[in-house]
Parts: structure tokens; C-alpha cells; sequence
């Protein structure tokens, strides 16, 4: 699986937004990418191996490589926080169990997550289990109109797209008489 993510990754064509050839372009500001590299400088002082990435692409620009951190642990900031950039961490395991899933669910955020295996019924039983707004199974970052979208805990409040958005257009109104 570490090998297979980290050669994706490898592939990724970094370029301005605007070029049909671009498959990532940078990040939206100096602050952000400044955040970013915080959140691998941070993983590489706690421990975790880069992969592949870890750092700028370029001179120019605000792009950050397409990073893979191995040998992450549940306490480091780089498993615990949102980074919002091209980062993933890799947390081996053994079995899919309860602890699994308690290892999986221990942040205060839950956006998205996904989910690889060959196993449809272990995808169903873990996407179920699991504290996000968004759970891709075999795949990741596809949205479709009619899905909701939005986290659970510190990562969002409501939906956005689907029937849920229209919850945001409504004041619903409860009315109770005594007769």
C-alpha cells in the first residue's frame, strides 16, 4: 500500500492552476504554505519518515510536493491537525477492530476519510464506524452534486451540496398551543 500511494504521488504534475496540463497547482498563499512546511518540519522532528516529497517544488510559487510521512504516530501533530495541503501519513495495522477505529476517530476533526480494501463488507462496517462527513471507499477526493458534503466535530457545521443544503435556506419554525 506505501509503495503504491508514494508512486501516485511521485506522478502528480505540479504547475499553475490555469494549465490544462497541471494536475496540482500551488498553495493559495505564503501564509499557508508556510503551514504547511511547519507540518513537515514538525512530522520529521517527531519521528516520521518521508517517503517521497517533504518539501518545495520550485522556486517560484507556493508548492509543496506531494508528500508521503510514514511511521506516524496518533500523537503527532501531523496525525492529529488538518493540514490542508499535499500531505498524507501512514499508521500501520494489524487488525480491524474497535481500537482501529478509536485510533481513527481520536481528533477533534472529521472532514473525510478513505478506505482500501478488497473487502466490501469490511468497507461498509469501517466507512459506519468512522466520525466524517465524507467517507470514500477505493477512491478519494470524488464529489458529485448530489452528495452532501461537510465534517463532523471541528470540521464544519451543515452540508453543502445534496438536498442537505437546502436545510440552509429554511427557517423552520416550531408552534406549541395549549387549547
Amino acid at each position: 500500500m506505501l509503495e503504491g500511494v508514494s508512486s501516485a504521488a511521485k506522478k502528480i504534475r505540479l504547475g499553475p492552476g490555469l494549465n490544462p496540463t497541471s494536475e496540482m497547482g500551488p498553495l493559495v498563499s505564503k501564509v499557508q504554505f508556510e503551514r504547511v512546511t511547519g507540518f513537515l518540519k514538525s512530522g520529521k522532528e517527531q519521528g516520521a519518515r518521508t517517503v517521497t516529497g517533504g518539501g518545495r517544488h520550485g522556486d517560484i510559487g507556493y508548492f509543496v510536493q506531494p508528500t508521503v510521512l510514514d511511521g506516524t504516530k496518533d500523537t503527532m501533530k501531523v496525525y492529529q491537525e488538518e493540514i490542508f495541503g499535499p500531505v498524507v501519513t501512514v499508521t500501520p495495522f494489524k487488525e480491524v477492530d474497535d481500537e482501529l477505529i478509536r485510533r481513527a476517530n481520536d481528533t477533534v476533526y472529521g472532514l473525510a476519510a478513505g478506505v482500501w480494501t478488497s473487502n466490501i463488507k469490511r468497507a461498509h462496517r469501517i466507512a459506519n464506524k468512522l466520525r466524517a462527513g465524507t467517507v470514500w471507499v477505493n477512491c478519494y477526493n470524488i464529489f458529485d452534486a448530489a452528495m452532501p458534503f461537510g465534517g463532523y466535530k471541528q470540521s464544519g457545521w451543515g452540508r453543502e451540496m445534496g438536498h442537505e443544503v437546502l436545510k440552509n435556506y429554511l427557517e423552520t419554525k416550531s408552534i406549541c398551543m395549549s387549547i
